[in-house]
This record gives C-alpha cells, sequence and structure tokens, in this order.
C-alpha cells in the first residue's frame, strides 16, 4: 500500500533531476494524500511529457467517481487483468515523480509512520497507471493510481507492500505503448532492477504523526518521531514477487 508521498524538490530541480520538461509543481510538498493533483510523466507526441493528474483511478466506464478514493493503488501482479486497471494497463501508463512515500507500521501503541526514501535523498520515478473519465453531464478527470509490489527487505517491518520504483533506463520502456504486455510484467516482477545494475539503497525513519493528516503539508511531517523511533539500516532493495 501507498497512502501518501513526498516530493521535497522545487519545479526546476525535479525537471532538471528527471529530464521532463513540463513537469508543473508549484511548491514542495511533504503530504501528498488521494483526490490531491500531483505531477505524473505520459508518453504524448513521442516522447515524455510532465503533466498533472488526481490521485485516485475513476475507470472509464465507472458511473461514480468516488470509485478513485478506492482505487488510490494497483497490485502490480494483477493490474493487467483486472477490470478496474487492465485498460489502463494497457494504454495509460505513467509515472509518478516522488522523493519518498509513508508507511505505516502496526505496533502496541497503533500505526506509526514511517518515511521510506532513497539514501542518496534523490527523486525517483514510481509506476503508475492513468485514465480519464467523463461524466453523462459532461465533467471531465483524468486520474492516476500507483503500483504496488511485494516490500524490500530493508522495510518489510513496516509493512509487506510498497510502490514500484522504476529506474531510470526502465521509464521510456514502460511509457512506451509498443511495449507488450509480457514485457510490462517482467518489468514490474523485477523491480526493473537488471542485467547487473545495483537496486538502489533504501532508508526509514519514523516521523512526526502529523503526517496523519491531509491538512498538514509542511516540512514538520518529516520530522523524526520521538525516542523509541530512529532510523532502520540500509539494505538493497530487492526484487519483486515476479
Amino acid at each position: 500500500m501507498c497512502g501518501r508521498y513526498t516530493l521535497t524538490q522545487d519545479q526546476e530541480a525535479l525537471q532538471v533531476a528527471l529530464g521532463v520538461e513540463g513537469l508543473v509543481h508549484p511548491r514542495p510538498r511533504f503530504n501528498i494524500a488521494p483526490s490531491q493533483e500531483a505531477p505524473v510523466i505520459r508518453w504524448e507526441d513521442g516522447g515524455s511529457q510532465g503533466t498533472r493528474l488526481r490521485w485516485g483511478l475513476i475507470p472509464s466506464w465507472a458511473r461514480d467517481p468516488a470509485i478513485g478514493n478506492r482505487l488510490i493503488n494497483a497490485r502490480s501482479e494483477t493490474a493487467h487483468e483486472k477490470p478496474s486497471f487492465r485498460a489502463a494497463f494497457r494504454k495509460g501508463r505513467c509515472l509518478v515523480p516522488a522523493d519518498g512515500f509513508f508507511e505505516w507500521k502496526k505496533g502496541p501503541g497503533g500505526k506509526r509512520p514511517y518515511w521510506v526514501h532513497l539514501a542518496t535523498q534523490e527523486p525517483f520515478t514510481l509506476a503508475g497507471l492513468s485514465e480519464a473519465w467523463r461524466s453523462p453531464e459532461g465533467e471531465y478527470l483524468e486520474t492516476f493510481t500507483i503500483l504496488t509490489t511485494e516490500a524490500a527487505p530493508s522495510i518489510r517491518e513496516i509493512h509487506h507492500r510498497m510502490p514500484v520504483i522504476l529506474p531510470p533506463h526502465r521509464r521510456e520502456e514502460w511509457l512506451d505503448p509498443a511495449t507488450k504486455v509480457e514485457r510490462l510484467q517482467a518489468i514490474l516482477g523485477s523491480q526493473a532492477f537488471e542485467d547487473g545494475e545495483a537496486a538502489p539503497l533504501l532508508a526509514a525513519r519514523e516521523v512526526s504523526s502529523r503526517v496523519n493528516s491531509p491538512a498538514n503539508d509542511d516540512p514538520a511531517c518529516l520530522e523524526p518521531a520521538p525516542p523509541p523511533g530512529g532510523d532502520l539500516p540500509l539494505f538493497a532493495q530487492g526484487p519483486g514477487p515476479g
């Protein structure tokens, strides 16, 4: 599950880091929540282009847009065949820029939030799906969902699932409309770290409970939680389940 994420880079730095023009990112975000708009990258006019979509996928056939509140994530193992996602998997693949995501760990005192990010603290891209929806009255919405996979060993004690992180050399292949479904499944199943490339190091730390409320979106959301919270060890991110 991925229910919140961060994109603390400013617009100029983000465009340079990802090499994509047209990304509209007015301000750093410290707590992006479902139903909010956020930058995504799609394939348009033969290349990668940035745009902004609402988080929570609404299938084109849906009668009620509220379904998007339940479709913020899609399992990478089955998205290609599920009615809610299979059209978007074929024609609406996208990348979701991020520099961290939140997961909540269950404990005796309740769930505690952790912020997970690359050890380098560089921005990265999550695998996503997008789709357009229009109501009978003419309301038009473009929305997205984030694909998830089995959690890397280093963060599995926090949560058993995590978003799929696609490295730079797999981004174009993921977006390209010509890429076959079998190849897309292989990319997702391996977390796309292939050909001997070292998987990135993930780091996680327990953070302020401020992130529990979507109304809070400021640097304080990333402040370390009071003891006994702390950093988890750094390990290489392992492959997904296939």
